[in-house]
């Protein structure tokens, strides 16, 4: 006998938490959405969650390409009715509420199997050589989430598909600027191997944790680059609906940016710990978005 699925709301409530517990930025930020969208951003959510948990918590190589297969299998069962992925709702209580968002909000499969590959691209020792290699990974890993949460605020129209792209490199590479020291421990280095080079900095450098001239000079220029990203989602940001679409957007973006600034302010000691915004700046961020200032 098959395994009874779980409600629709309690799918929904799972994904919910997944999202408060984990994103604790971007939950912070949708409150501003209707309802309906911020159940179906959760769910968006709790499916890309559950993608790096498998990977991350892979013990090897093997078990990493086994999750791989597992997740393709799962996504793929995801958007046919009446497949085994209905008998997985009860193990994954997440599932269904995803199911039930990319077909209604009919979001292409394309785009998590882009993401797939951007998981892909993570397993074992990376190392990047140029700003090509990089953009492409940002994309995969980030900017396709910026496609597929065009789906969810609002009618995927074209002019609103390059900013989207945009802003999700935007983020991840604010991301990749925080998190250097961490990733590196994990073997991954995301900062492209000839623009190191232009700044007179090695892999040796980010490994001994130098912060130098060259170094601070090299993350000006990464810091600017991720800002010009920025500037490029406004348009897209601008013509999303009113209805709190175009304002969780704004703050997501507003929130990330500021990351950039608390690197700055920390003398670019990202080596420290993870550089944050803090709650009482963010409440601060939000008012103005809503003031327009």
């Amino acid at each position: 006998m098959a395994t009874p699925s779980i409600p629709l709301s309690a799918s929904r409530d799972a994904c919910r938490r997944m999202t408060r517990h984990h994103a604790k930025t971007f939950y912070f930020a949708s409150h501003v959405l209707p309802a309906q969208k911020r159940s179906d951003a959760y769910a968006v959510y709790a499916f890309c969650r559950y993608v790096d948990d498998q990977i991350d918590l892979a013990p090897d190589e093997p078990a990493r390409l086994r999750a791989l297969a597992d997740l393709s299998h799962l996504l793929h069962a995801a958007y046919l009715p009446g497949t085994d992925a209905e008998s997985l709702e009860a193990s994954l209580p997440w599932l269904r509420a995803f199911r039930e968002t990319i077909n209604r909000r009919a979001i292409p499969a394309a785009y998590f199997e882009d993401l797939l590959q951007g998981v892909e691209m993570d397993r074992g020792r990376v190392r990047l050589q140029t700003w090509s290699e990089l953009d492409r990974y940002c994309y995969h890993v980030a900017g396709v989430v910026g496609l597929i949460m065009v789906h969810v605020l609002a009618e995927p129209a074209p002019e609103l598909l390059k900013p989207a792209r945009d802003l999700g490199t935007a983020m991840q590479l604010t991301n990749i600027l925080r998190d250097i020291a961490e990733d590196w421990q994990r073997d991954r280095l995301y900062l492209p191997a000839d623009e190191l080079e232009k700044f007179g900095l090695t892999a040796d450098d980010i490994a001994h944790q130098r912060t130098g001239d060259s170094f601070q000079a090299m993350m000006r220029f990464q810091i600017g680059r991720a800002r010009a990203c920025y500037s490029q989602a406004e348009p897209g940001i601008l013509a999303l609906p009113t209805d709190g679409s175009r304002f969780c957007a704004r703050l997501m973006s507003t929130i990330y940016e500021a990351i950039l600034d608390e690197i700055e302010r920390a003398g670019f000691q990202v080596y420290q710990g993870r550089v944050r915004v803090s709650f009482p700046r963010k409440l601060w961020l939000a008012l103005k978005c809503t003031t327009g200032r």
